[in-house]
């Protein structure tokens, strides 16, 4: 947890690049443990550390997410969707696929904090979030549904 701690704590890349919107397509009746399950229907980029950087994680057309992992109660505070939304499914498919090779739990912790504040979500909810996939995200690091 001091690691973790020590992250918030250290600079991001404010500067990086996310896809300006997603899209995805409703399953009716598929959830994961309780939350809804959707599909992409139109890839979601991310560039990390920068705009311009050449490391680019693309999730592809057809991949399902749950958005925001939060246990039931913390839906109220943390709901599925909000302006983490695209940090989340990059997360998801970073989780999903145990980090494609490239990256650790960690690395895939630390990409989804940074895209966050990309995005504009505000420190007093990603540094909760951030904390909580890498206390509680060891279960869902390879798992794919």
């Amino acid at each position: 947890m001091q690691d973790a701690l020590q992250t918030l704590a250290a600079p991001v890349a404010p500067n990086a690049r996310i896809t300006d919107a997603y899209a995805v397509e409703e399953l009716p009746g598929v959830t994961r443990d309780g939350r809804a399950v959707v599909r992409l229907v139109r890839p979601l980029e991310y560039r990390v550390g920068s705009k311009d950087s050449d490391e680019v994680i693309v999730v592809p057309v057809g991949f399902e997410t749950d958005f925001a992992s939060v246990p039931w109660g913390f839906r109220e505070l943390f709901p599925q969707l909000g302006p983490w939304a695209r940090p989340a499914i990059i997360h998801d498919w970073l989780y999903a696929n145990r980090g494609l090779g490239r990256y650790s739990r960690a690395d895939a912790d630390r990409i989804f904090l940074e895209a966050m504040e990309v995005v504009g979500v505000p420190a007093w909810r990603r540094a909760p979030m951030y904390l909580a996939v890498r206390a509680g995200g060891a279960r869902g690091w390879g798992r794919s549904g």
